[in-house]
């Protein structure tokens, strides 16, 4: 993957960083730095074809596009937003994260918005710390694109549950940077029953069971 960077790109992300204190929905995401995540997010960018079902996947847009549109206006930016998240949490092979899950995490720390920048400087809808392009040879600016930036995050979220063995509290509070403190993923949480629905699909299919928010 080359490194050359996009005058246009550049400019959109030292635009973003700019009006990062105006944001109402600042990030909070802004640690990431485990060593074992390095070839984690590798692996994810490498792979970064879509393995979603035709029929779930159409069910999915029906069922998540009303939901969304209050927060994303434009529909291409909805759709690639919900076929991000729909793709990343059903890669084979792979730990099944809870779609509810992720779209919780991207309304917590940039309520939808892909040009959101955190005082620490992480980027976008999953707030990804911006070290990762640059350790990956990629250019920062892809950051605040939808694809790359819900890969990278989906990876990282995958790997704090791995490690904390499904606790959704504990890996949401490594992804945040808030360990031992409940206030983030209590929000995240809460949040995840707002998309209660997102989790049933492609679950049952490979024989994992449905997984709900929890209180719901």
């Amino acid at each position: 993957m080359g490194s050359a960077r996009s005058p246009l790109g550049s400019a959109c992300l030292a635009l973003a960083l700019a009006v990062a204190a105006l944001s109402p929905r600042p990030s909070i995401a802004d640690q990431q730095r485990d060593p074992g995540l390095k070839s984690v997010v590798a692996h994810a960018i490498a792979q970064a074809q879509c393995f979603a079902d035709r029929f779930d996947s159409a069910v999915w847009y029906k069922l998540m596009g009303p939901r969304l549109s209050p927060e994303v206006s434009d529909p291409k930016e909805r759709v690639a937003i919900l076929k991000s998240v729909y793709c990343e949490t059903h890669r084979p092979g792979k730990l099944r994260l809870p779609p509810g899950l992720v779209l919780a995490v991207i309304d917590v720390e940039s309520g939808f918005n892909r040009w959101a920048v955190s005082s620490a400087g992480a980027v976008g809808l999953m707030q990804v710390m911006p070290f990762w392009p640059v350790r990956l040879g990629m250019p920062r600016w892809e950051l605040t694109h939808v694809g790359p930036n819900v890969r990278m995050g989906c990876a990282i979220l995958r790997y704090y549950l791995k490690q904390e063995h499904d606790d959704y509290a504990k890996a949401l509070a490594d992804y945040n940077g808030s360990v031992g403190r409940r206030n983030y993923s209590d929000l995240v949480l809460d949040h995840w029953i707002k998309w209660d629905g997102a989790d049933d699909l492609g679950f049952t299919q490979a024989n994992q069971p449905v997984r709900k928010p929890p209180g719901s």
